[in-house]
Parts: structure tokens; C-alpha cells; sequence
């Protein structure tokens, strides 16, 4: 059984940092792609940032500078610091896993596996 499960969310002050882990289990890490996504209610899922079975990192536009994500293949786990948080990177971030290897930016649909997020929430 695969699971995704995000941790590291709560909440902080705007200009704080954070660090979200996702520990996966029951799949062969290294060979997915994975990537972080957020949502606020009544809103789509939005991407955040990637990175494919070959390390190759992808980060939206309006995060770059402020976001990094990472993943540790021998842990199973993937990490994702935010620094310098907004009141608008409040949302639920989750973690997705996608057996293609591959990242994919601009939709969930590829992606195979998704935890069951963690909540950030940003105040002035």
C-alpha cells in the first residue's frame, strides 16, 4: 500500500521559514517523479515544485527564490523549505508521487499518489 505523509505544517509569522517532509512508503521512491502542490479553498491545486526521477527540479514562477524543494531516495522522503513566508502561502500543501518519473507542472492528472497534506498558515 502506498502512502504519502506530509509533515513540518502549522503556524508562522510572515517573513518565517518552514520545512515540509513527505515520507513515503510502499513504492519505489526513486523511481517517481514527485512534487509539492497547495490549495486554498475553493481554488485549484496549484504546483509548487518538482523534481523527476533524474533530479531534475522545476519550481513555479511565483515561489522561485523562496521555495527549494529536495528528496532523500534513501530515506524515501521529500522535503520542501519555504522561506520568507507570505500570508499567501497559506493553503494546504500536499505531496504527489507520479510513476511516469517525470514532473509535471501545470496538472495533477499525472501523478499516481497523493498524501493527505499539511496545513500552513501564514499571519501578519
Amino acid at each position: 500500500q502506498v502512502q504519502l505523509v506530509e509533515s513540518g505544517g502549522g503556524l508562522v509569522q510572515a517573513g518565517d521559514s518552514l520545512r515540509l517532509s513527505c515520507a513515503a512508503s510502499g513504492l519505489t521512491f526513486r523511481s517517481y517523479g514527485v512534487a509539492w502542490f497547495r490549495q486554498v479553498p475553493g481554488k485549484e491545486r496549484d504546483f509548487v515544485a518538482g523534481i523527476s526521477r533524474n533530479d531534475n527540479t522545476y519550481t513555479a514562477t511565483s515561489v522561485k527564490g523562496r521555495f527549494t524543494t529536495s528528496r532523500d531516495n534513501a530515506k524515501n522522503t521529500l522535503d520542501l523549505q519555504i522561506n520568507s513566508l507570505k500570508e499567501e502561502d497559506t493553503a494546504v500543501y500536499y505531496c504527489a508521487a507520479s510513476r511516469s518519473g517525470g514532473v509535471s507542472t501545470r496538472s495533477t492528472g499525472p501523478y499516481d499518489y497523493w498524501g493527505q497534506g499539511t496545513q500552513v498558515t501564514v499571519s501578519s
